[in-house]
């Protein structure tokens, strides 16, 4: 295997819907308004929603996430509505294992643009990404059993319910909840993609 740090990385992919790219310095203020305009939206899931008060706060987080990709430690992605041009949210390739080569798929989107296929769309880049590009042998989302439109996502890309983890994840609040895991390994990814 090559050293990650080696393997040539799109800076941009397409899907139907969206533009896919990793954050760049001055995405700050695009991503400050988004969590700013989600925030209650956000609050119950996303324990990040509470901060990035300030742009200069989500700015210096955007130059954190490019050093991390640029390394290949962590490949978070600002997503774009390729009919608006507005910023999504943020997704990536995350929890990443080089020596198995699996990577979990995170993401959130802004209230205003839930429920119009942006985030399956987005699922199936990084899909393609990780499988064709990574050699990825297995691909998981993580997500709240009470979180159903969450969970609908990975269900519609094809990914197989792997079970439910039982006290896995904290509410901003501190309430523990359970946590589905759903997984797709590189057969299935390109069984699925078979005429």
């Amino acid at each position: 295997m090559n050293s990650p740090i080696l393997i040539d990385i799109p800076e941009e992919l397409r899907g139907e819907k969206v533009l896919v790219r990793p954050y760049r310095p001055g995405d700050g203020a695009d991503l400050n308004e988004a969590i700013a305009s989600s925030r209650d939206h956000l609050k119950t899931w996303m324990p990040f929603a509470h901060d990035h008060q300030t742009v200069e706060e989500s700015e210096e987080l955007v130059r954190r996430f490019r050093a991390k990709w640029i390394l290949r430690e962590d490949f978070a992605y600002a997503y774009w509505s390729l009919e608006t041009g507005e910023l999504l949210g943020s997704s990536g390739l995350h929890r990443i294992d080089w020596d198995v080569r699996k990577f979990e798929i995170g993401y959130w989107i802004r209230a205003s643009a839930e429920g119009k296929g942006y985030v399956t769309d987005l699922v199936r880049v990084l899909c393609r990404l990780a499988f064709d590009t990574l050699e990825a042998n297995r691909v998981f989302i993580r997500c709240g059993v009470e979180n159903k439109r969450s969970a609908a996502v990975p269900e519609r890309v094809g990914f197989e319910l792997e079970g439910v983890l039982r006290n896995d994840g904290k509410k901003p609040d501190g309430t523990l909840f359970d946590m589905m895991v759903w997984g797709m390994t590189r057969e299935r990814w390109f069984s699925l993609r078979s005429p």
